[in-house]
């Protein structure tokens, strides 16, 4: 046999990184073989260069879970390094506790932690190419079944790094102490990514998909903001708000405010004037509705749809309520952010943004104690924590994690719009019943027009004061003669 350790070249060969041995042993370990440690050697580049690659990985991965166009959000590259010192820690104690001279080439903390972060690499790469592989067939599932596996190839995958690490730490450390400290470092590394995730790199960039959407169909039609025009809607305002009948005693009364504040689609002014007609036909209404909304064909008819004027709505509508008996109904409908925020959109007019926490405070500050709270946009179930009370019912078109469906500039109605007001609400007086079954028909429609990213969900909160309440205006409304039946779908965009 040849003798290396007096050959300085051929012993510098032997010890050189090996890409090849290196993966290979992280790879025995995964299936709880002893690394060959001869076999590993790693370089502080090679480090650099696999962290680097699996960085790259998941960004690949997580741009091909985003739908759309995707924008980078650069502070998630500051995440992560937790898990990263935690497991050059537990290397270098496993290391220091193992006993000396158990093995030849035994490793060095580099080369164990190299193969630890082989093991997590190789994981990565399984999981994401079965999710790749599989993630066709998702929508073939119901939405239940298709996050359910999501989740169990994700929970796999979080058990088995865990319980190959924890064995190849305490295997090398071959004491009590490294057994326990490779269990709760790996224990507290994988609980970080199930209960403080690492931020994503990807988020949909929600106004380039407006901006496709507007080139391949057509420019919306924009306002022309005249002096003319602008006295007008000061008096438009004044009048609606003046129009608003006060409270009739002994009745409960419903009060409504529709609010659509993006006027690049027709769909939104269309869906707030249906549900306006839907609360007077079917909710006794009648003199209690008021339509704020932005569109360039009813800036002289409707209140444009800003937040102050929301406001002052709120306001005037708890002047003329019964504060402790009567209900306020809001209903508004928009493109939705996942950071909660309702879109506004009159160019050249700059209107700002909606958020659920601004409508709370406005709801407190009036002293309304009943409201029904609609909100038809994506990510809408975002709305419902801020909004809970014992006095509110909010619903939402979607969950916070999902888009909803309909809200394009083809579209007549969002589906949460037909399904909840054009149909389920002409047939029944309770919110909660139209609600449920709106869900069922929701998701079939979703599922029959190809809808990729998931059923949206929509959610539903009902405070008990609240549920009482309505069922004393139900009790009403089935005791009034039964008005016409309203053509469905008569509501057209008022313009």
């Amino acid at each position: 046999m040849t003798d290396l350790q007096g050959d300085p070249i051929a012993s510098a060969a032997a010890r050189a990184p090996s890409w090849r041995g290196w993966v290979g042993e992280s790879v025995r370990s995964l299936v709880f073989l002893r690394p060959r440690w001869d076999l590993v050697r790693v370089a502080p580049l090679s480090l650099l260069v696999l962290v680097a690659f699996g960085l790259g990985l998941r960004l690949v991965v997580e741009h091909a879970w985003t739908e759309g166009p995707a924008l980078f959000n650069w502070r998630a590259v500051a995440g992560g390094w937790v898990t990263v010192v935690l497991g050059l820690w537990v290397s270098w104690l496993a290391v220091r506790l193992a006993p000396p001279g158990s093995e030849p080439g035994r490793p060095g903390v580099a080369e164990l932690f190299g193969v630890l972060a082989g093991q997590s690499l190789f994981l990565q790469i399984l999981t994401s190419l079965a999710w790749l592989c599989l993630r066709p067939y998702f929508g073939a599932l119901s939405p239940e079944l298709a996050s359910r596996s999501v989740w169990t190839l994700w929970g796999l995958s979080v058990v088995w790094t865990m319980l190959a690490g924890v064995w190849l730490l305490g295997a090398q450390a071959r004491h009590r102490v490294g057994w326990l400290a490779a269990l709760a470092v790996l224990g507290v590394s994988q609980a970080l990514r199930i209960w403080a995730p690492d931020p994503n790199f990807w988020y949909p960039d929600r106004e380039a998909a407006i901006r496709e959407a507007a080139v391949e169909e057509h420019e919306p039609e924009f306002i022309t903001l005249t002096q003319e025009v602008m006295e007008a809607q000061s008096g438009v305002l004044i009048d609606a708000l003046e129009a608003l009948q006060p409270q009739r005693r002994g009745l409960v009364d419903l009060y409504a405010i529709t609010f659509a504040p993006y006027a690049d689609e027709d769909v939104f002014s269309r869906e707030a004037t249906l549900v306006s007609d839907v609360m007077r036909q079917r909710f006794d209404a009648q003199g209690r509705v008021l339509q704020l909304q932005n569109h360039p064909k009813t800036a002289e008819r409707f209140p444009w749809a800003t937040p102050l004027n929301l406001r002052r709505a709120i306001e005037r509508a708890a002047q003329r309520m019964d504060r402790d008996e009567d209900i306020l109904f809001i209903h508004l409908t928009s493109h939705g952010a996942q950071d909660g925020q309702l879109s506004a959109r009159f160019w050249p007019l700059e209107v700002d943004e909606l958020t659920p926490q601004q409508l709370r405070a406005w709801l407190d500050d009036a002293g309304i104690r009943f409201r029904v709270i609609s909100v038809s946009a994506c990510y809408s179930g975002s709305w419902v924590a801020p909004l809970s009370a014992p006095g509110t019912l909010v619903m939402t078109a979607a969950d916070a994690e999902h888009t909803s469906y309909g809200c394009g500039r083809k579209s007549q109605l969002t589906f949460f719009g037909r399904a909840m007001y054009d149909e389920q609400l002409r047939e029944t007086h309770s919110f909660e019943h139209a609600h449920a079954v709106a869900r069922a028909v929701i998701d079939r429609r979703e599922k029959e027009s190809g809808k990729t990213d998931g059923y949206s969900n929509p959610q539903i909160y009902v405070g008990a004061e609240i549920r009482t309440q309505l069922s004393r205006l139900e009790a009403r409304l089935a005791q009034m003669p039964a008005a016409a039946p309203a053509r469905r779908g008569a509501s057209a965009p008022a313009q």
